[in-house]
């Protein structure tokens, strides 16, 4: 850039002695003008811009034979610049153009600067440039026009020698011309600003930029605009088309005809059209004209790359080699490796101590959030309220935590706490007991220790609780929150939930009727026949007895060699039939009682055993056998012995009679067997150990099987062999289980002294929980026809619930204790074992550890 300055400069100083062109071009154009891409030629044309505009300024200040001097000379001096220099500027525009090239593709090289750092360099140059330039008019002072033509007039009109008073005179003159030469420049420059001569190129006082013949005619759209591409036959603009659907025309053209609608085409018409043009598919409707439109390859190809997400450029490569702007090498040479100062890694005190101070200005309330600033503000706009008399917690105010709850004090210690306590406060052998039986349940004790006697205060020995409690007092000053709560004015009566009263829920068991006693041991479990006229029990002491439920008669006892953990009397009315499972063997007995036929009946059915055509495996054979019964079991009413390789807890019937299932708890993944009576076969259902199974129950009236572990229960399908969904009763060990008659709703006990009510429609989480024993319940039962519960517990008590199940599955179930009975004596910590309802009557039946069963009517 500055090199081609320098040469305009040159040819300028070289041009302006020529005599004026005889002539002169019109505004400053020539015809044989030559055509230049280069800086040089621009800045030649800026320079005559500037001339013309200062003459027309000249001309407005009336200085016109000036003006007109100075636009002959000009023109000339233009013009015969550019006859001489017309190789010298094609040579000039191919070294620009090679040195742009240059300068590009260093530019391209070297791209890791920044767009500021590229301005700042520009900045530079130009100031180089200005200097450079500043340099030249040094080294080669060049007089403004005015001063030139005053020195042309000057020469014509005074001698060739003159005096140096006439220089001094004409010295002056000609410093006058060129102040106000620079004058009429600032007026020119305020008139174009900064960019003038790029805004005011192609007005009538300036020559046009000249193209250089080298240049193509471009098209006029190939920047991109393409406003003026589109057909626009309409010309009624951007409004709503539905404004002439009551018209035959639809719009005006560039002529202002009307454009008619094309007729309409029925759906007919329309079907034929679809059937017959191939080119329906593509043809689309204008909205602008109502014309049809068939859509080129080009423009369906460019809809589809628009509904593909693609680029609606059919030439745009996605995959284009990455170009790395930025290098990713480490250079050897770093362009800036001067040392991070100390002060860029150090923490800064002066900072730190700033914030310190605002913070504790915000602690202290002396500089006031944004937030709180507003609040303060809305606060300030309301109503103010003063009181009467002065308030009751000024001081706690000035508190920085207010309405301080004070931690409340120990209880001073009484008398039992004395080394040496009157006598009637020291315990006697029953509360001694009775707070030894606590352990578990220390809260219930009345005091946390045993008080004692001494002699003297020198015997007391060291508290060993001491630590433990000032420990625990500590931790609980520290865990517990304290904070000041306005009390709920709601009465009691609004806290406990409406539950209709136990009159109007009758009838229900409510008094003891009936004692059958006769077993040495405690009865673990009872079991009523279908018809409800016969009662069976299991105890420890190795017996089986038959009782008639009416008389508390016992009527048969059958011995079975060992303890009797569970029995269960056949549902099938058909059939009179026992299950009792005794030690390892499972005892399949007829009581013959009751119908004579019916027992001949059951003894011809379980005489002969089928044949069996399919051998079981090692894993069944090893673990159960169907084995003969001796004389004189068979006389004692056992018809069928299963043994089995471990001890049996519980077996349960199936609904139908024909299959039942026995629960060994130590046989892991073989826990669990079903037995078909029918067919005389045994098969597990598990292949895989699920737990520690507790029990096992059979649906009422799907093929399904209940398996309880101890954290969960799993609902199976028999027919699919699948699990359908597994129960969280939230508790660590589950002792017992029953479900409702109609099979929606199942009842769960634990030995934590809670009942869980599954709603199996609703969730896999219990509906409700039932807090109403203190000791672990042992078992619970359903009765088959009135809506009725009950459980049995450790406490000796049995507990009688209403439990209405609704048909509509909106409503949920109605649960409502209804009394409690605590008949049952309490023997070695065991209670109630085991309940059962009557199948017809609401009386209720109930085994404990004081080897007694007691009736409920």
């Amino acid at each position: 850039m500055v090199a081609n300055k320098s040469k305009a400069t040159k040819r300028k100083v070289a041009a302006a002695p020529q005599p004026p062109a005889e002539k002169p071009a019109t505004n400053g154009r020539s015809a044989k003008q030559p055509e230049a891409d280069s800086d040089q030629s621009a800045s030649d044309y800026y320079e005559s811009d500037e001339e013309n505009l200062l003459a027309n300024i000249n001309n407005d200040d009336g200085d016109s034979s000036d003006s007109e001097g100075e636009g002959d000379a000009s023109d000339g001096e233009v013009q015969g610049l550019n006859i001489e220099s017309d190789s010298d500027f094609e040579e000039d525009d191919q070294e620009a153009d090679g040195e742009e090239e240059e300068e590009d593709s260093a530019d391209d090289v070297n791209s890791d600067s920044s767009p500021e750092e590229d301005e700042g360099e520009s900045e530079e140059e130009d100031d180089d440039e200005g200097d450079l330039e500043f340099e030249e008019d040094l080294a080669e002072p060049e007089k403004p026009r005015a001063i030139k033509e005053g020195s042309k007039a000057g020469k014509k009109q005074a001698p060739e020698v003159e005096s140096e008073e006439e220089d001094d005179v004409e010295t002056k003159k000609l410093l006058e011309a060129a102040a106000k030469e620079d004058e009429k420049l600032a007026a020119l420059d305020s008139v174009l600003g900064p960019d003038g001569e790029k805004k005011t190129r192609g007005v009538g006082s300036f020559p046009p930029e000249r193209k250089t013949g080298r240049l193509k005619n471009s098209d006029e759209y190939a920047g991109g605009d393409t406003s003026d591409e589109e057909d626009i036959r309409n010309t009624v603009g951007n409004i709503p088309m539905h404004w002439y659907d009551e018209y035959k025309h639809i719009g005006y053209d560039w002529d202002g005809n009307r454009l008619i609608k094309p007729p309409k085409m029925d759906t007919i018409d329309e079907f034929l059209k679809r059937m017959e043009d191939p080119n329906f598919w593509r043809t689309v409707k204008d909205p602008q004209t109502g014309q049809n439109v068939v859509l080129s390859d080009e423009d369906v190809g460019l809809i589809k790359r628009i509904m593909a997400g693609r680029n609606p450029d059919q030439q745009y490569n996605d995959y284009e080699p990455w170009i790395e702007w930025f290098t990713s090498e480490v250079e050897k040479m770093p362009i800036r490796n001067i040392p991070d100062h100390k002060r860029s890694f150090l923490p800064s005190k002066s900072e730190k101590q700033k914030i310190g101070r605002l913070v504790h200005a915000l602690k202290m309330g002396w500089v006031k959030t944004r937030a709180e600033t507003e609040r303060l503000a809305a606060a300030a706009k309301g109503p103010k309220f003063y009181m009467v008399w002065d308030s009751d917690h000024g001081k706690e105010d000035i508190r920085r935590i207010h309405d301080h709850v004070v931690a409340p004090k120990r209880p001073l210690p009484g008398h039992a706490e004395s080394y040496n306590p009157p006598p009637e406060y020291l315990f006697n052998e029953r509360e001694l007991a009775e707070w030894n039986s606590h352990e578990e349940e220390p809260w219930r004790r009345k005091l946390h220790y045993i008080p004692q006697k001494f002699n003297s205060l020198r015997e007391v020995p060291y508290y060993a609780q001491y630590v433990r409690e000032r420990f625990l007092r500590c931790l609980d000053l520290y865990l517990c929150p304290r904070g000041k709560r306005t009390r709920v004015t709601v009465g009691p009566e609004y806290l406990i939930p409406k539950l209709p009263s136990p009159k109007d829920l009758q009838p229900f068991p409510t008094l003891q009727n009936l004692v059958y006693r006769g077993h040495t041991d405690m009865i673990r479990t009872i079991s009523i026949e279908p018809k409800g006229e016969y009662l069976v029990t299991g105890s420890d002491d190795q017996t089986i007895k038959i009782w008639e439920v009416s008389t508390a008669r016992c009527i048969k006892t059958i011995p079975t060699g060992d303890v009797v953990r569970s029995v269960a009397w056949c549902p099938n009315v058909k059939i009179s039939l026992i299950a009792v499972a005794s030690g390892k063997r499972t005892l399949l007995i007829n009581p013959h009682v009751g119908d004579c036929l019916l027992s001949k009946k059951t003894d011809d059915l379980l005489a002969e055993a089928p044949k069996h055509e399919v051998v079981d495996n090692e894993r069944i054979s090893t673990a159960v056998q169907w084995v003969d019964v001796a004389e004189e079991e068979q006389k004692a009413g056992v018809r069928i012995v299963i043994n089995h390789f471990r001890e049996i807890k519980q077996v349960t019937w199936h609904g139908r009679g024909d299959y039942f299932a026995t629960v060994m708890p130590e046989a892991q993944n073989r826990s669990v067997l079903i037995h078909q009576l029918s067919k005389r076969r045994s098969q597990f259902p598990f292949s895989k150990s699920k737990g520690l199974i507790q029990c096992v129950l059979f649906h009422p009236v799907k093929p399904c099987l209940f398996v309880a572990t101890q954290r969960h229960i799993r609902v199976y399908d028999l027919v699919k062999q699948e699990l359908l969904k597994k129960l969280f009763p939230s508790c660590k060990w589950i002792s017992s289980m029953a479900i409702h008659p109609k099979g929606d709703n199942l009842l769960v006990a634990t030995y934590e002294k809670k009942m869980m009510w599954f709603d199996l429609d609703l969730s896999t989480r219990p509906y409700q929980q039932l807090k109403l024993h203190f000791s672990a319940i042992r078992n619970v039962a359903f009765h088959q026809r009135y809506p009725l519960f009950a459980s049995a517990s450790d406490d000796r008590s049995v507990i009688v619930s209403h439990g209405m199940v609704y048909n509509d599955l909106m409503q949920n179930a109605l649960i409502v204790p209804l009394r409690r009975l605590e008949n049952h004596e309490r023997v070695n910590d065991f209670g109630a074992f085991d309940v059962v309802f009557h199948p017809t009557q609401p009386w209720l039946f109930s085994s404990g550890a004081d080897n007694t069963v007691r009736l409920y009517t």
